[in-house]
């Protein structure tokens, strides 16, 4: 019994100082023998806040900052989006639909303008408006592309009072 006893002991010491020493010894499996630190210039993977510091110290704004001006885009362009503007349109200037804009002519003669064959989409009659050709009052108008607008017919000295929903430009 004692001879196995001893047995067991230098079994345990044997693997025990080889599990040690192996684990010491620098293996031939990592390579050329070069150890790279995680993180380091040698390091060929970089993490997504390495790179945000690099482009941070690049660019003189931080990840923070252009979220934010994002985040506040995002606010503008949904609240002007949703929200209906009242546009008074003087005699001799055209009102421009940016793409996806509604208008609704309330007040005086308006004449569709457009730069091409195509007109706008008149939702209410469910008609196509080319260009020159009346628009009617009280009417949803929508504007597919950008380019196309509507202005005061030159027959009246008046203006327009138009209310716009989404992007317009007044010229």
């Amino acid at each position: 019994m004692k001879y196995s006893w001893q047995k067991l002991a230098l079994a345990v010491v044997l693997l025990g100082g080889g599990a040690l020493v192996g684990s010491q010894w620098v293996s031939t499996a990592q390579g050329d023998g070069e150890t790279v630190t995680p993180g380091s210039v040698d390091d060929p993977v970089v993490t997504k806040s390495y790179v945000d510091q690099a482009v941070s110290k690049q660019s003189g704004v931080s990840t923070e900052d252009v979220q934010q001006m994002l985040n506040d885009l995002k606010g503008e362009l949904t609240k002007s989006m949703n929200q209906v503007v009242v546009v008074a349109v003087p005699a001799g200037k055209t009102l421009f639909a940016a793409d996806g804009a509604e208008f609704v002519v309330r007040a005086g003669k308006a004449v569709a303008y457009s730069g091409d064959a195509n007109g706008i989409s008149d939702l209410t009659d469910g008609k196509d408006i080319t260009n020159g050709k009346a628009v009617p009052n009280n009417h949803l108008i929508l504007f597919p592309r950008g380019g196309r607008g509507v202005l005061p017919d030159p027959a009246q000295k008046n203006g327009l009072t138009v209310m716009v929903r989404g992007g317009y430009e007044l010229k």
